[in-house]
């Protein structure tokens, strides 16, 4: 694997990045420290997590991951230089009082949340801090559609910016990114940015996989003229294209025990949860098999080698999965299958979006 530069920042990352959000909840922290130790082993040093997680967000949990994180920094003295290490702060509440108090997403919350992020991670520098869904109100987790009578902005963009050069001039983070952001959100941040001397936005970090392609509707177009990478998660939309749903369905007596989206209500009342996404999961799922692949090894190809991606966000339960996600990279997609992929996009659209 080869280093990606994200944006226009000198910050070079892993192409694979491993995401964390099951640390915490899913995976108990023996098991965290042993997927960090062996995803660095294996040159992925891009690790990505966040505030809010373990996920699905509870308050008995909130902070999990990014402790279990710094124990692993503190436990493996000398590590922490080989690691880009990226983390976010949240966005207003979005029904997680635990978080902050009141429901938006000042410039002193930013600056809170970051410092206390450095404490529960036992280091001094975090390489990429990131807004993990806007302050203003758009259209995402499975929302469709922009309603501006739904705006309950307090602080503007540049404010954000401001109170994150603060902390950028301060040493406490190296570069910012976004992620849930729209076209309109990348271009006034770097648009600011470029204004008034402020940090320029390395990357966004927003879904992309076979069955919500719609980054490339506009965004691609827009990071790739402004200069910005895309971080992609949910590469395998929450495990529906792994295929061990396809006979199961989500839920019920047959479905896989201890999965995330058939243990918790709240991502299934999401993009993932649509019967429609499942539908069209299958459809690839199938397309995989008829090719001689499996399932997980067509979806991560696939987000691995497009040119939109820069590094792709992998988050597993168990060695075993982390062990296949990694094996998967370097696998070629043949020109036939990608004009087959293209093909059930036109028909099936992008019901996880």
């Amino acid at each position: 694997m080869q280093d990606i530069l994200l944006g226009r920042s000198d910050l070079k990352v892993s192409p694979i990045c491993l995401g964390t959000m099951t640390f915490g909840e899913q995976v108990g922290e023996a098991d965290a420290h042993a997927m960090l130790s062996y995803s660095l082993e294996r040159g992925v040093y891009f690790w990505d997590t966040a505030e809010m997680y373990s996920v699905p967000a509870r308050a008995e949990t909130f902070g999990a991951t990014e402790t279990i994180i710094g124990n692993w920094f503190k436990a493996n003295p000398g590590q922490r230089d080989k690691v880009v290490l990226a983390s976010k702060v949240a966005g207003p509440s979005r029904s997680m009082p635990w978080v902050r108090e009141g429901k938006g997403m000042t410039a002193a919350d930013i600056v809170a949340s970051c410092e206390a992020s450095l404490r529960r991670l036992q280091t001094d520098v975090i390489d990429l801090y990131q807004i993990h869904w806007p302050e203003r109100h758009v259209p995402a987790f499975g929302n469709l559609y922009y309603d501006p009578k739904k705006e309950t902005s307090e602080t503007t963009i540049g404010e954000q910016l401001q109170a994150l050069a603060g902390l950028v001039k301060a040493g406490k983070i190296r570069h910012i990114g976004l992620s849930n952001e729209t076209p309109y959100g990348v271009h006034e941040f770097v648009r600011l940015a470029e204004q008034h001397g402020l940090p320029r936005v390395a990357s966004v970090q927003n879904p992309y996989c076979l069955i919500n392609r719609c980054w490339e509707n506009g965004l691609d177009e827009t990071c790739d003229r402004l200069g910005v990478s895309l971080l992609a998660y949910s590469p395998l939309a929450f495990g529906l294209l792994t295929g061990k749903y396809d006979d199961s369905g989500i839920t019920g007596p047959q479905a896989p025990q201890g999965a995330r989206i058939a243990s918790y209500e709240s991502v299934r009342k999401q993009r993932w949860g649509r019967p429609e996404a499942l539908d069209a999961a299958k459809r690839y799922n199938q397309l995989a098999r008829d090719d001689g692949m499996t399932p997980t090894a067509l979806a991560l190809a696939f987000c691995y080698s497009k040119w939109q991606v820069a590094s792709t966000i992998i988050g597993v339960r168990t060695m075993a999965q982390l062990d296949e996600d990694l094996n998967i990279w370097g696998t070629q997609l043949s020109e036939a299958l990608l004009q087959e992929i293209d093909g059930l996009r036109w028909a099936l659209g992008d019901p996880a979006q």
